[in-house]
Parts: C-alpha cells; structure tokens; sequence
C-alpha cells in the first residue's frame, strides 16, 4: 500500500493539480462565424496550396473519384490535415450550395469576420470608426472588389448580410484576391436590420448616390459612419432608405453619369482614409 505524502507535499501536488486545471481559452465565435467555406476541386486546392490561409477542416464526398481524393489528401496530409470522407449530403450542408461543391468544401479560418454585435462590442472605444454596409448588391465580384478596397483603404467593417447578398463563396473569394479571408466582416441576417442596429448604436447611415445632396470632397463624416452601398439595379432597400441620414455624390468629369458600385466604393474608402491620416498629421 503507498504511503500517504507528506503534508508540503500534498499541497504542491493541490497547487499544481490546479494550474493544470485551468480552462482553455476558446474561441466564442460560432463555427459559421468563424470559417469561410470553398468548394469546389480547384478553389480547395488552391486554399490548401496557400500556405498564407488557416485550413481547419477538409471534406470530400465518398463518391468522388480516387484520384481526385488521392490529390485532395497528398496537399491536406502536406499541411498536416487529415480529409474527412462523408456522404455527399455532407458537403452539400457544409458548402451550402448543392449543383457546384464537385463534392469537395474546405473550412478556412477568419480570424476577424465576427457578427454585428460581437463586432459593435469591439469597437465600442474605439473614437473613430468607418463601415460599409452592402444592401442588396447581388454580384459575387462586386462584393469581392468592395472587401478588397475596404481593407486596403482600413475600412473597420465590412457589413454582409447573409440575406439579399451575394454568398461568400469561391467567386467573391475569388475576387478580393483572397482578403476575404483576413476582412473585418460583419455578419448580420439582413441590411435593415444592420441599419436598425448601426443607427442605435450611433452611427451615421451615409448613402453613397450618383445624385446624392453633396459633393464627396464637402461631405463632413462622423466619427461613426456607415457607407450605404446599394444593389447594382434597385440602389438602397425601401427599408433600409428611411434611416439613411444624408447622401454623398462623386464628382464626375466629362459627362460620365456613374461608377460601378464597387469602384465608387473605393473611391470613398480612399477619400476617407485620406482624411484620416490628415487628420493624424494635424495633431
């Protein structure tokens, strides 16, 4: 029979039982908060491939060919990753899209996409902040563009409804270069909600519009501004159009009437963070 350890020693064993026991700090966010998902042969590849993205999870259906699974795993085994073979139903659920998923989807870690309130809680000190809300914008390269120039021009969110947007998939992805995956998104059902919810919590909701009430270059900011960028054809949303506080027009040289709604959004993205370094020079 052991013998019983001496007192000292049983309270060093208590004291290091404890620091063992404290919890892992884990990430609060949902997975669908968390991941962005491609799928397809290709996009899946590329991802795993791409040395730069945070592959999580690889699922490939089990009636796909052998030599497609056999490539799938020789890039995932590279990375240390193991495929997840599962029915087809699977990758239909996890890709959310059941016509082009090839039955192959990848997990790609985001580390800033975020919900709306989980997003507000972490700018809620921050004294200056600049957002853009899409609103019925329905063409995947539009929505890939505008993430692009948001984070190249330091917009702090990028607000993408789940509802009357284009999805986050591999054509958006595709089309911001592959910065949706590093993009402060912001998840929200739908932009009126967005807009109910930006509006509570001070922010300033300013429509970008080819006939907006003021040139861009006079338009005075917030220190909490919401870009409102309207779909490629209806422009802002009947519901969204009430809480939209002023709206701001590019001027434009040699007759041209408008930009493509992802170029003017850059335009303003820039223009906003022009001030904001000369706001930086002047103190």
């Amino acid at each position: 029979m052991p013998r019983p350890l001496p007192k000292p020693l049983k309270s060093l064993a208590r004291r290091a039982q404890l620091r063992c026991t404290v919890p892992e700090i884990t990430d609060p966010r949902s997975p669908r908060e968390r991941y962005l998902t491609v799928f397809g042969r290709n996009p899946v590849l590329e991802a795993l491939n791409d040395d730069s993205l945070t592959v999580a999870n690889v699922f490939v259906a089990s009636d796909v060919s052998r030599p497609i699974l056999r490539q799938v795993e020789a890039s995932a085994s590279r990375r240390g990753l193991s495929v997840q073979v599962v029915t087809r139903d699977k990758v239909t659920r996890v890709s959310g899209t059941g016509k082009q998923h090839q039955g192959i989807a990848a997990d790609i870690e985001t580390p800033n996409k975020a919900s709306l309130d989980q997003w507000l809680g972490a700018i809620d000190r921050v004294p200056s902040v600049a957002c853009a809300l899409l609103d019925g914008i329905t063409t995947p390269a539009n929505v890939g563009m505008i993430i692009r120039s948001a984070v190249a021009g330091g917009v702090d969110g990028v607000v993408v409804p789940t509802k009357g947007v284009a999805d986050l998939g591999p054509l958006t992805i595709k089309a911001s270069a592959g910065l949706a995956f590093r993009a402060p998104l912001v998840r929200v059902r739908t932009a009126a909600e967005a807009a109910q919810t930006l509006t509570d919590n001070g922010f300033s909701l300013v429509e970008l519009d080819s006939e907006g009430e003021v040139d861009l270059w006079d338009a005075e900011f917030s220190d909490r501004t919401a870009l409102v960028l309207g779909g490629e054809h209806a422009g802002i949303s009947d519901e969204v159009k009430p809480l939209v506080t002023s709206s701001v027009r590019i001027p434009m040289a040699d007759g041209v009437e408008s930009l493509n709604v992802a170029a003017a959004a850059a335009v303003v993205f820039f223009e906003l963070r022009r001030r904001q370094v000369q706001r930086r020079v002047d103190h």
